[in-house]
């Protein structure tokens, strides 16, 4: 039985997934840095679809921080009431937009510490504006990439902090970014968390989950949740 993937193993898994998904990139909608970071909060346990329908209404008229913090929470918990942890989510926009307001002179800052002083906005949230809206080299462990680069040993870890680290060591920096979104892509498409489709994927043969016998294959996928 396979114990861990190889070096080689692995240079030839980021390939195929390269190979996969050329054009991976974010499925959120958005036209700022601010308007993806509001996206990336309501994100949280919830579909990328049923965000893009909310942030659709929600930014017609509040696509600012300025114009976000005219609503009240009430007010903002309607229009995300359908993304679900309404109430936590609307405190942390209103929170983060006061804060690039009142500390960033109404700009999203561009570091991820800076991201991360925001209110309400972990290391996931910073590492994706930070990637995608800045252009800079960072991988967010959502659910589908801490599900994926544990079944195929690529990063093995029991938090998103300790596979962030292994990712970031086995996979170059330049393609940090482009790896995060290779890993979710696959976690939708083909390693389900309930239901993986091993017997069509491509990297089957580099696979730690796939090389284990039944009855773990079975006790691993009642255990697996979601983290984000």
């Amino acid at each position: 039985m396979k114990i861990a993937m190889r070096g080689h193993d692995k240079k030839a898994a980021l390939f195929e997934l390269s190979r996969l998904y050329p054009d991976a990139r974010p499925a959120l909608h958005y036209n700022s840095a601010y308007e993806l970071l509001v996206a990336v909060i309501l994100s949280a346990q919830c579909t990328d679809e049923r965000v893009n329908k909310v942030t659709e209404k929600l930014f017609e008229a509040h696509s600012t921080p300025a114009a976000m913090c005219t609503l009240s929470q009430d007010e903002l918990e309607k229009y995300i009431f359908s993304c679900g942890l309404y109430k936590t989510k609307a405190e942390h926009i209103l929170a983060a937009s006061r804060d690039i307001l009142e500390k960033f002179g109404g700009q999203v800052p561009g570091s991820i510490p800076e991201l991360m002083s925001l209110a309400g906005v972990g290391k996931k949230t910073a590492n994706v504006v930070y990637s995608v809206a800045f252009g800079g080299d960072a991988i967010a462990v959502d659910t589908h990439v801490f599900r994926v680069s544990n079944r195929l040993g690529l990063a093995k870890g029991k938090t998103p902090a300790e596979v962030e680290d292994k990712l970031h060591r086995a996979v170059p920096k330049k393609d940090w970014s482009k790896a995060h979104h290779w890993l979710i892509y696959h976690g939708r498409r083909v390693c389900h968390s309930r239901n993986p489709v091993c017997a069509n994927c491509t990297l089957a043969r580099y696979c730690d989950y796939n090389n284990l016998p039944a009855k773990k294959k079975k006790a691993l996928l009642e255990k697996d949740g979601q983290i984000d």
